[in-house]
């Protein structure tokens, strides 16, 4: 017989016989995990027993011990496996600051317009292909096989037989002859009725069949004419697909053709594809600002830096089995304001060469960067903004540089930049020059909401009123950090009311702001046009703001594009928010309207 006592213990037990014919009881026992093997035996089976618990109690001693050990050494070689990989993480987050200028230089920063095209096929799938695989799965019940139709009945086999007295009464004869006739012809009516039976029945099994076939083909036409109306709308995608690409594509060609030609537009959006293109680690910010002088072939760029706390500090991992912890050790502070010093100049001159090495359409003469840095004032407890690096300089010059070669901060300084002598300070200086928020078209402001009462009807106020009264709503929604409104000049010039400008690095930048005082519904051609007036104003985002509403036609427009459509009561709430009440009465203003006209 044989007996386990857990996964690790194997017991075999035996009988044999003693030369004094006594039994005796042989255990076999066997531990896996230790790969052990021992013959115990007893002539009482309950001290055989003993034994064999009291071995293995000694055996599972020792594989405990073993398990304790080999976990230990386990977890050992885990933790300094993960020291080791913590460890090289740090290092290359480290090699990544100290190689941002080098990173670039192998690389050739110029735009590809082929990549920027899209050669994607189509990639959904005809669904008339499920067409078959639909049909097929529609369950063909098996047709009932027909009942056989039996066979005639013989004449042959219902002749009298006539015996030597029947042949000599023919009056007997004749009696059994014509019994034998009616037999047949009994038979004969009967055999007639089955079959009638039969071929009713099989009749009436061929027309079932036959309604189950016409059903089961009134499914395949709409299964099919289903299948025909998914194939037309998937071709109406894919057509969409393919319009929309070789849209998107010609506008690629378009934008290349401008580049080459100088467009100022065209010029900015290339530089900021060349900027997007450059690759930084994941936990710095990747924003910036840029403005583009055609005449003078100058380029600006308002940069946002890492603030110093978005640096890796992380050095080396160790594993201190005495304590059986991870130690992390962490650069200094000297070092990190070294780190980081040299980074900022590296990112300012890697940011200076990937502009002019991409610069194919000669169009930039000169570069003026600006370092801006956003970050908590340690003082104060409040948050700053500083421009602490700025440079300018020309591309001839720039160009004869070694970046190779070069120490960053001497490199900078030779250029004539300007910054504090510890960067990480985040001392504030003056630019060399900036982007200019000075617009002709703006023009003085005025105030409108105190000429505001709870009844007012928004939609009979002067048209130049209502413009102001916008200005005034949206520098309170923007004062909270900071940002500015200004009106334009009355004829509108562009199809801009108003302007404001959002200084978050992130979020901001400069937004259209155009007002209609409508009392119908506005049409898409209206968003259009603001989209038009985004892209030519290199604005972020374009506001739209209605006493009346949109269609949905507009709606749709605006969708995924950097447009908010306010309507009436979105014009009301926002009123309401920041401390004013009035109406919209759009039936009260076509009275008034039509009374004028």
């Amino acid at each position: 017989m044989a007996n386990n006592f857990d996964d690790q213990h194997n017991v075999d037990i035996s009988e044999e016989y003693t030369r004094s014919y006594d039994i005796r009881y042989i255990a076999e026992i066997r531990h896996r995990g230790l790969g052990t093997y021992r013959v115990l035996k007893d002539k009482d089976q309950w001290i055989l027993q003993n034994k064999i618990q009291t071995q293995f109690d000694k055996w599972d001693s020792v594989w405990e011990k073993m398990q304790v050990n080999l976990k230990s050494q386990r977890d050992k070689e885990f933790n300094i496996h993960t020291a080791d990989e913590k460890t090289q993480d740090a290092k290359q987050k480290l090699q990544e600051i100290e190689d941002i200028l080098i990173h670039t230089l192998d690389i050739d920063d110029t735009v590809n317009w082929d990549l920027l095209k899209d050669k994607k096929k189509f990639k959904i799938p005809n669904p008339k292909n499920q067409l078959d695989k639909e049909i097929k799965q529609i369950p063909i019940p098996q047709k009932t096989a027909h009942k056989s139709i039996p066979i005639e009945p013989d004449r042959k086999h219902f002749l009298p037989q006539l015996s030597f007295v029947d042949k000599l009464i023919k009056s007997k004869g004749q009696k059994k002859i014509y019994q034998a006739e009616m037999m047949y012809e009994n038979a004969i009516n009967e055999w007639k009725q089955l079959v009638k039976q039969i071929e009713d029945f099989n009749k009436k099994l061929d027309e079932e069949h036959s309604i189950i076939l016409v059903e089961i083909e009134k499914q395949k036409n709409e299964i099919t004419k289903k299948y025909e109306h998914l194939e037309k709308e998937w071709e109406r995608q894919k057509e969409e697909y393919y319009k929309t690409q070789e849209l998107h594509n010609q506008k690629v060609e378009k934008l290349k053709e401008l580049y080459f030609k100088c467009d100022s537009n065209a010029v900015l959006e290339y530089c900021e594809l060349v900027l997007n293109n450059s690759e930084y680690p994941d936990s710095f910010p990747k924003d910036f600002d840029l403005e583009y002088n055609g005449e003078n072939r100058i380029l600006i760029i308002e940069y946002v830096l890492p603030a110093p706390e978005q640096f890796p500090r992380l050095s080396e991992v160790k594993y201190i089995a005495a304590k059986k912890e991870l130690k992390e050790s962490y650069i200094s502070d000297t070092q990190l304001a070294k780190m980081y010093d040299t980074a900022i100049y590296n990112i300012c001159l890697r940011t200076l060469h990937e502009l002019f090495e991409a610069d194919k359409a000669d169009a930039i003469d000169t570069l003026v960067f600006n370092g801006w840095v956003e970050t908590i004032n340690k003082a104060t407890g409040k948050k700053t903004n500083n421009c602490i690096v700025s440079v300018q300089t020309r591309k001839k010059e720039f160009t004869e540089i070694e970046l190779a070669n070069v120490d960053p901060k001497a490199c900078f300084k030779n250029l004539k930049g300007v910054g504090s002598s510890k960067l990480s300070g985040i001392t504030a200086i003056q630019p060399l020059i900036q982007i200019n928020k000075a617009d002709k078209r703006f023009v003085a402001s005025y105030e409108v909401t105190n000429k505001l009462d709870e009844g007012y009807n928004l939609a009979i106020m002067d048209w130049e009123d209502f413009e102001h009264l916008l200005r005034e709503l949206f520098e309170k929604e923007f004062s909270g950090n900071g940002g500015e409104v200004k009106v334009t000049q009355a004829s509108r010039d562009g199809g801009v009311d108003a302007v404001a400008f959002d200084p978050d690095p992130i979020r901001g930048g400069k937004i259209v702001i155009q007002a209609k005082r409508y009392t119908n519904t506005v049409g898409v051609s209206a968003v259009r046009d603001l989209y038009g007036t985004v892209m030519n104003e290199g604005a972020t985002k374009g506001i739209l703001v209605t006493t009346a509403d949109y269609g949905p036609d507009a709606y749709e427009f605006a969708k995924n594009k950097p447009l908010t459509l306010l309507n009436g009561s979105n014009l009301l709430f926002l009123l309401e928010k920041h401390g004013q009440k009035a109406r919209i009465d759009l039936a009260e203003a076509k009275r008034l309207q039509s009374g004028q006209s």
